[in-house]
């Protein structure tokens, strides 16, 4: 008996430093975006562990105040230590499901300006525009154009409706609710061309081919980063923007509605 308790516990020991070894070793040489316990850089590829690490913001409807306000924090000081200036948005409560909590607005830094900007977003989803635009807008716009993206044309994140503007009360509220939603209307290159989703998207537009190839790379590359993504090919209200949020579902839309 007292042989197989001593066996019991030199196993127990054995496996122990074999599973410290591994992440001492996953540590030094994995990717750090791939490993949860690593700190969220907004400047490291997109990984396995990313979107955990966005979701570690997130807040739950009914949050605390003490909870939406420590998560908020974090989430500017990850936005701040990657060079993004951005300041704290005013909590607002247009009645029912329109509440806006743990809101920043960016106002300049080491990003791709918004157009028209001082958009209010709740803070994770301005993490993950920061994280597209670095990883995925300035590398496409180089690769495909030799251009820098100027602006990001939009049509806003806030705005107090249900999905697709219904007045249907059983239709869910639309994450522009929350101002967890950003409608993305064009693109501006440095060298003054524009790409635009309503006049690009099928690629018989001003940006012929490539116009196409560029915004569908940048929709592949936005359902890697944010929870929903939807597009022209989904359905009608979509036919000149890309919508990008944070819902808690996902859906990357590359193809229409239901099908």
């Amino acid at each position: 008996m007292k042989r197989d308790v001593a066996d019991f516990w030199n196993l127990l020991w054995e496996t122990g430093l074999a599973a410290c070894a591994l992440f001492v070793l996953l540590n030094v040489y994995a990717p750090p975006q791939d490993l949860p316990w690593r700190p969220l850089s907004l400047d490291h590829p997109i990984g396995a562990a990313t979107a955990s690490k966005v979701a570690d913001f997130e807040l739950p409807v009914a949050a605390p105040p003490e909870q939406v306000a420590g998560a908020t924090d974090a989430c500017i000081q990850a936005l701040r230590a990657a060079g993004v200036k951005v300041e704290r948005v005013e909590d607002r409560d247009d009645g029912g499901f329109c509440q806006v909590r743990g809101a920043v607005r960016i106002t300049g830094g080491d990003i791709t300006p918004l157009r028209p900007g001082g958009l209010v977003m709740q803070c994770p989803l301005a993490v993950r525009y920061v994280i597209w635009d670095r990883q995925v807008l300035r590398p496409t716009a180089r690769d495909i154009y030799g251009s820098a993206p100027a602006a990001v044309e939009n049509f806003g994140s806030y705005s107090c409706r249900r999905i697709y503007g219904s007045t249907d009360t059983g239709d869910r509220p639309s994450e522009h609710a929350r101002a967890n939603a950003l409608d993305i209307a064009a693109i501006r290159l440095a060298d003054g061309r524009q790409v635009s989703v309503a006049n690009d998207w099928s690629g018989q537009g001003p940006a012929g081919a490539d116009g196409e190839r560029f915004l569908h790379s940048l929709r592949d590359g936005a359902c890697r980063v944010f929870s929903t993504v939807l597009t022209p090919d989904y359905n009608a209200a979509h036919r000149d923007h890309l919508h990008v949020d944070g819902a808690p579902r996902g859906l990357c839309a590359t193809g229409p509605a239901g099908g």
